[in-house]
């Protein structure tokens, strides 16, 4: 019963206020007795949860919205996947621009550990093709969401058009069952947080800034933009009405564990909560959130166009910007798949550089200079990505009801 108690207690505190609370002692932490790999722990613990509850969540959701309701692949889901694919190509014009408005280069390290890149296009997208088809057991087990997105879609389908009553109901009740310990796990949140942002300072302390800042600055700048002016303008015509407050409160409740847990496919559940608070129609974000966890990809689209770039520039290569724009289609078609690709968008540099005739072993150099500044990079772009997911599903909904007529009350 105490702990029962204890538990309501701990809930009743606003998850925001207690994500900020963590967030301040683990830098205090970190700042105060830095390298104590117990104080980390937590947050290893409650990202690996996520990830790991995440597949069968979204299997599950998406098997019972589909055989549950009938729902189709009606206009909400073509409005989704526009946005989705429109605003990556848009994120990558918009970080073309930026580069050669404000070029950077770099210092190469002298050495880089062995990684596995795609090696041309076609095979990336030959792989991408395997994946999706790959056994339904070990795309849950390896968290490949292209994987479950097919499986899940087509076995919902059948239940839909051959399924007993019964089973249809067991599939939603799983996932209702499942729902409910993700929330569990969501409260946990701040102690997660906590124990992230501990091994990140403690880790890499403020000398990141120093080497990289120039890097840094224009790819994260890229992404403020995209995330802050890019996007509103768009969706905001679309919805034809005030996008912020919709926008502030994705980055609010998604953007803020998306930047410190640095995983779309963790901050699932938490975009799927967010989803249900605001009132969303459940059939379609079941299916549109893992969808935009897959191919929804502004923030991987602007790491691949800039930091191939940057490759170019530091070799002293002259590349026209009628050239470079190319390179924006390649780096939309990359990253709409990063998130099947182990590396994530770092690991897809090498391929546009080839596109620029720039040698894979001078790319890996890039790739390496990645990972250094990925504490800070990657977290920015997982939270453009993430919290782009959530905003563009209800943009897609606030669009489809305006079309039809129907009255929705939507909680943001």
């Amino acid at each position: 019963m105490k702990l029962r108690e204890a538990y309501e207690r701990w809930t009743s505190i606003s998850l925001i206020l207690r994500i900020v609370a963590g967030l301040a002692i683990g830098v205090a932490l970190a700042l105060l007795v830095p390298g104590i790999a117990l104080l980390s722990l937590p947050g290893d613990m409650f990202v690996g949860a996520l990830k790991a509850i995440a597949p069968f969540l979204v299997f599950f959701l998406i098997i019972g919205s589909i055989a549950g309701s009938g729902v189709g692949l009606g206009p909400r889901f073509r409005t989704v996947i526009i946005l989705y694919i429109g605003s990556t190509v848009v994120a990558a014009i918009v970080s073309t621009i930026m580069f050669y408005s404000f070029p950077v280069t770099v210092t190469f390290p002298d050495q880089t550990d062995e990684l596995n890149p795609p090696e041309n296009i076609s095979t990336f997208i030959s792989n991408l093709l395997v994946n999706m088809v790959a056994n339904p057991l070990t795309s849950l087990m390896n968290g490949n969401y292209l994987g479950i997105l097919f499986w899940s879609i087509l076995i919902g389908l059948v239940l839909r058009s051959t399924g007993s009553q019964k089973v249809k109901d067991l599939s939603g009740d799983v996932a209702d069952i499942i729902t409910k310990v993700v929330r569990i796990i969501i409260e946990f949140a701040p102690i997660g947080v906590l124990g992230i942002v501990y091994g990140i300072v403690s880790d890499n302390g403020m000398g990141i800034f120093v080497d990289y800042g120039s890097l840094i600055l224009i790819l994260v700048a890229c992404m403020l933009i995209v995330m802050l002016i890019t996007n509103p303008i768009i969706d905001g015509t679309i919805m034809r009405r005030n996008p912020y407050p919709l926008l502030l409160r994705c980055l609010r409740e998604s953007g803020i564990t998306a930047f410190f847990t640095r995983s779309s496919a963790a901050n699932i559940p938490v975009n799927m909560a967010l989803c249900e608070k605001m009132g969303l129609d459940r059939d379609f974000y079941s299916v549109s959130i893992p969808l935009g966890a897959t191919i929804n990809m502004n923030g991987a689209a602007v790491t691949i166009t800039i930091m191939t770039l940057c490759t170019a520039f530091t070799l002293g290569m002259d590349v026209p910007m009628l050239t470079a724009l190319p390179l924006c289609i390649l780096a939309t078609i990359a990253a709409c798949g990063a998130s099947g690709v182990s590396g994530g968008s770092l690991l897809l540099i090498p391929m546009a550089c080839s596109f620029l005739g720039i040698p894979e072993d001078t790319a890996m150099l890039m790739v390496a200079v990645g990972f250094v500044i990925g504490v800070i990079q990657d977290s920015v772009e997982t939270m453009l990505n993430s919290s782009a997911d959530v905003f563009y599903t209800a943009v897609s909904e606030v669009s489809e009801c305006r079309k039809t007529g129907e009255a929705r009350e939507f909680r943001f």
